[in-house]
């Protein structure tokens, strides 16, 4: 089991009981708006939660490393944060990351600070030795995110995204263990 702490936030992963926390994330609109999550539902919230994170957990094998960020006085769930192992090489692990805030929490620094955690542990604990993430351009906040925590800008790709009923640029951001300043 994961279990992070940063000054403000534990980062750990699911556990069943996060459930109803699990699906007011995912079904909040303005939070996934660049990620449309196929999450209507309680059900559909289980079954993702179960089949995509819970099961996952204990495997030797692990590919998906999403994980719940709460308030560390509070226990307010602030939203989820981790990576997807894309490809595992003789060198490491390639991932892909992201992570997903309550508007609430939009700018206080929470996302900076456990993607920092999560950077962390992915080099110094996980056999990681590339961070791959991404956003729309016109996601200013998340791209934020990514340079306040050292990530290298790749890529702009220009016009290839369809999103919310038009063509957008994205933007692709790396870290390689040996750029990271832990």
């Amino acid at each position: 089991m994961i279990y992070l702490q940063t000054e403000r936030l534990v980062i750990r992963d699911h556990k069943p009981e996060d459930l109803e926390t699990y699906f007011a994330l995912f079904s909040n609109k303005q939070a996934m708006y660049y990620l449309r999550a196929n999450i209507e539902t309680i059900d559909d919230a289980k079954k993702d939660l179960n089949d995509n994170i819970l099961s996952e957990i204990n495997k030797d094998d692990r590919k998906k490393y999403y994980l719940h960020i709460e308030d560390r006085q509070s226990g307010a769930h602030i939203g989820n944060i981790g990576y997807t192992v894309l490809q595992t090489t003789p060198i490491g692990k390639i991932v892909g990351a992201g992570y997903f805030l309550y508007p609430e929490f939009w700018r206080k620094g929470y996302a900076t600070e456990a993607f920092k955690e999560v950077i962390r542990f992915a080099f110094e604990d996980n056999d990681v030795f590339r961070i791959e993430a991404g956003c729309m351009k016109e996601n200013t906040g998340s791209e934020k995110v990514m340079l306040k925590c050292g990530m290298i800008k790749e890529a702009e790709f220009k016009s290839c995204t369809w999103h919310d009923g038009q063509i957008k640029d994205r933007l692709s951001y790396r870290l390689l263990k040996s750029e990271w300043r832990g």
